[in-house]
């Protein structure tokens, strides 16, 4: 039997690199779903909505339903709506995040904001940056849906939403509040929808920074894959280190089915 009632999975670098599926992803998905096992893609990509990204990963062969997906987007509207009901949001980011601030019932200004959120924005201009300085200053709360300084893609490590949000917090002099990982609103997020309790469940991720951190932070166990990310030598001198480390998740998957 599995050694877990229920999987927490990133995406970047731990089930794909950009557009190409890593090595082992598929089968991994496979077998946890042939076992029944529930699983869901914590990912703090705040890009595309939920089933812009199953459709992604079905269109990689690896199964998935946007009932699995739990972006930074969406757990960053529901935080928002939870503060305040129809809240007035300013928003630096693309389709996911402009999305799920909408459905969670805010409306997004430019003129007057409640809330100055910042997600990954590849159009993101100097006006934009402005914009949200000036908000944030004349009082608006500045959020942020993670701390990730850089993504991996096929081309390399590109520029993240941390550093984004470094420039926005550096020109307003106010230090955002996260959501994403490694932070606890986008976990417990996760774990509310798997019905389980932190020590039921891996998470399994490629960085240390975020993946690996917030399973520490929440109590739950972590697998550490290095296919993306972070590397061994990374972590020698961190105080948490993760529960358990595997090249890949073809590794780990022959370690499940050997318990078999």
């Amino acid at each position: 039997m599995l050694r877990y009632k229920g999987y927490l999975i990133d995406l970047d670098g731990t089930m794909y690199k950009g557009n190409t599926p890593i090595s082992g992803a598929r089968d991994f998905i496979i077998y946890l779903r042939s076992q029944q096992t529930p699983h869901l893609f914590v990912t703090n990509n705040s890009t595309a909505k939920a089933e812009d990204v199953s459709d992604k990963l079905n269109q990689m062969d690896i199964p998935a339903d946007k009932n699995q997906i739990v972006t930074s987007a969406v757990a960053c509207a529901s935080y928002i709506k939870s503060e305040k009901e129809q809240a007035s949001v300013y928003v630096i980011g693309e389709n996911g995040l402009q999305d799920a601030v909408q459905k969670a019932g805010c409306y997004i200004s430019d003129k007057q904001a409640d809330y100055v959120v910042v997600g990954l924005d590849r159009t993101i201009t100097y006006e934009k940056i402005a914009t949200a300085s000036l908000l944030i200053q004349k009082g608006a709360t500045f959020i942020s849906t993670n701390k990730d300084p850089a993504i991996p893609n096929e081309r390399g490590m590109l520029p993240g939403n941390g550093a984004l949000t470094a420039a926005i917090e550096k020109a307003s002099g106010k230090q955002p509040f996260y959501i994403g990982k490694p932070e606890s609103i986008i976990m417990e997020t996760a774990l509310h929808r798997l019905h389980l309790l932190p020590h039921e469940v891996l998470m399994v991720g490629d960085n240390y920074l975020t993946d690996i951190s917030a399973g520490i932070r929440s109590n739950i166990d972590t697998l550490m894959v290095l296919t993306g990310y972070s590397r061994p030598e990374d972590i020698d001198d961190a105080i948490g280190k993760p529960t358990y480390i595997a090249n890949d998740l073809l590794e780990w998957l022959e370690e499940e089915q050997a318990m078999v």
